[in-house]
Order: structure tokens, then C-alpha cells, then sequence
């Protein structure tokens, strides 16, 4: 593991030396021009766990996941998939991974059930063409053109060619993508089917509850480096509270005014981490984020340190803490930021 590393993997680490991993990452680097964008990366994941990579943009995930899946070769470092590596053992390799890539781009006029027999044409072994489309919920577009499809039907098109070889690695980027929420739940279904059944999963996702839904452990990268590694609820429990406090401030002199146009007022911020149970504090976009534990005996100490300022709140609200949370707090970015 990288050093400087936030790491709570619980008893991973010993499931992997008594099982060996599925994937085994060990000092990767991969530049393009002047940006580093994998520096030194060490990653263990285990046999039939659902493994969560991520980062903000230009973190170097997808330049890792590109390298274990022998799209990008290496700078320096080694990667092994399934105890094999793709300098002599791409042909394997290639029969036992199952692929979906952020964006797949089929031929327009073939139809779904063309394009899965295709992909089938390419494994030695595997599910039926019924079955994936079955899996992916396309029975009634089976015999629609590719080009008639909409974006998360297209997506569920490329999950299923993902599944047409039933590989013992998949992985999956962003995969959820464009679907409705029956989609992504039922994907979610699906994802968790294939964890019983012994199958190991990759997962890059733009959606936090998603990471904690499916995911056994999670790696967070920023500038192609680990920086955080644990199960989602060890991660959270790293931020230091159980519940997370954001509320925005007004002078009280100022007339009440609701909105992202009013006025902001200086906090003293001292008081306010004084206060028992409070761990933490951050200002994001001008909303104060207070890590509180017993959050029914700090609120309502917050709400008279504040009034002892003379400050008016324009905002507040309290949620428990999530690997959003976590997220920001170690990266200083929201996922989605550019």
C-alpha cells in the first residue's frame, strides 16, 4: 500500500493471503505528456468481492481500470488479473473478463439479439443470447436496431455483452449511466447476483449510495494515488461523527432573506468546534458542514453559539454521514466536479 495511505480494510487483507487476489496491482505508473496520471499505485482485490474505484475527473481511475483490463500498457509497475498477466496471457485473459466500458459504440444497424450473437461468437464458453437479454431487460427490443435505441438502453445492451461470456472478473464503468431508477435498481439485482455466485467485480460509479449499496470495499483516488481504502462503512466512520450538521448565515441585522442570494455573515468558527461532539468543521460553497456525534445534544448548543453572534440561519438541515462525505472531505471535491 502507497505510504500516507488511509487505509481500514478490516480482514481483507487476510482473506487475500489465504485465497490470493483476483486482481494484484503493484507500483503502477502511467503518464501521459507532463500529467502523472497513475503514480505508484499499489491494489489488492479479493476473490468474489464487488470493488469500488474512485475519484473525482483526472484522478487516474480510468487510466487504471484501462491497464487491468489490458487496454493501456504500463509505464512501470505490474498488474496480475485472475494470477495471469497480459504480456503472455492475453488470449486467456480475454475468454475469462467480462468488459463494459463507459461508452460502447455498436453498429448502428445491427439489432440487440445480432449484437449479443456476435459477442457470443467471441467467447469458447458462456450464457445463452436469451439469457443476457434476459439479464439486461431488452426482451422487447430484441430485434430493434442499435441505432433506434435510447442511451440506457443502450447501456443495458452493453452490460449485457459485458455478461454474454459469463466472465469471472467484470468490470464495470459507471454502469448505471442514463438508466431510470428501475434500471439501476435492477442492476443493482443483478450486480449482487453475480457477488453470490462468486464472481469478482471492478465498479467505477458517479453515485455515492451506489458505491455503498454494492460495494464490499472501496478505494478513493486523487491524483493517481489511493488515498482512502476500507469497506464504505469504515471510510465513514474515518470522518470522525455519525451525523453531519450544513447550515448558511445571515447577520441579523440584515432582514430575513431565504436563497442562494443572501447575505453571508462571518461565524466564529472556535465556539462552534468547542462544542461536544462536534469533530469537525468545513465551509463548502458557503455552507458551514459540522461532523457531529450525539447530534441531540449538539444542535441545539449550536443554535445558541450562533445566536450568541448575532447570526441569523438562512439554511440548515442534518443528514447521517455517507461516503459523499468522506469523499469530499478527503479530496476538498465533490464527485462530480470537473
Amino acid at each position: 500500500m502507497n505510504e500516507g495511505v488511509r487505509e481500514a480494510d478490516g480482514g481483507v487483507l487476510q482473506t487475500l493471503r489465504q485465497n490470493g487476489p483476483t486482481l494484484l496491482l503493484r507500483g503502477l505508473r502511467k503518464a501521459f505528456a507532463d500529467v502523472q496520471a497513475v503514480d505508484g499505485l499499489d491494489l489488492e482485490v479479493a476473490r468474489g468481492e464487488c470493488f469500488g474505484l474512485l475519484g473525482p475527473n483526472g484522478a487516474g481511475k480510468t487510466t487504471t481500470i484501462e491497464m487491468c483490463e489490458g487496454l493501456t500498457a504500463p509505464d512501470e509497475g505490474t498488474v496480475e488479473v485472475l494470477g495471469l498477466n497480459w504480456r503472455s496471457d492475453a488470449r486467456e485473459l480475454r475468454q475469462r473478463i467480462g468488459i463494459q466500458l463507459q461508452e460502447t459504440q455498436f453498429p448502428d444497424k445491427l439489432t440487440v439479439e445480432e449484437t449479443l450473437r456476435m459477442f457470443r461468437s467471441f467467447f469458447g464458453r458462456g450464457i445463452s443470447v436469451d439469457e443476457s437479454i434476459m439479464r439486461a431487460q431488452l426482451e422487447e427490443k430484441r430485434r430493434s436496431r442499435v441505432g433506434g435505441l435510447s442511451g440506457g438502453q443502450k447501456q443495458r445492451l452493453a452490460m449485457a455483452t459485458a455478461l454474454v461470456g459469463d466472465p469471472e472478473l467484470l468490470f464495470l464503468d459507471e454502469p448505471t449511466t442514463g438508466l431510470d431508477p428501475q434500471a439501476r435498481r435492477h442492476l443493482w439485482d443483478l450486480v449482487d447476483g453475480l457477488k453470490q455466485a462468486g464472481r469478482t467485480i471492478i465498479l467505477t460509479t458517479h453515485y455515492m449510495d451506489e458505491a455503498e449499496r454494492l460495494c464490499d470495499r472501496v478505494a478513493i483516488m486523487d491524483h493517481g494515488k489511493v488515498i482512502a481504502l476500507g469497506t464504505p462503512q469504515q471510510l465513514i466512520g474515518m470522518i470522525g461523527g455519525e451525523d453531519i450538521v450544513e447550515f448558511a448565515v445571515s447577520d441579523s441585522q440584515v432582514p430575513k432573506c431565504e436563497g442562494p442570494g443572501a447575505p453571508r455573515a462571518e461565524v466564529d468558527v472556535a465556539p462552534l468546534t468547542a462544542i461536544g461532539g462536534v469533530q469537525s468543521h468545513r465551509v463548502d460553497a458557503g455552507l458551514h458542514q459540522l461532523s457531529v456525534s450525539e447530534l441531540h445534544l449538539a444542535v441545539p448548543r449550536i443554535f445558541a453559539a450562533l445566536k450568541e453572534q448575532g447570526l441569523h440561519l438562512s439554511e440548515f438541515r442534518t443528514h447521517s454521514a455517507t461516503l459523499e462525505d468522506v469523499f469530499v472531505r478527503l479530496t476538498g471535491r465533490n464527485l462530480r466536479d470537473e
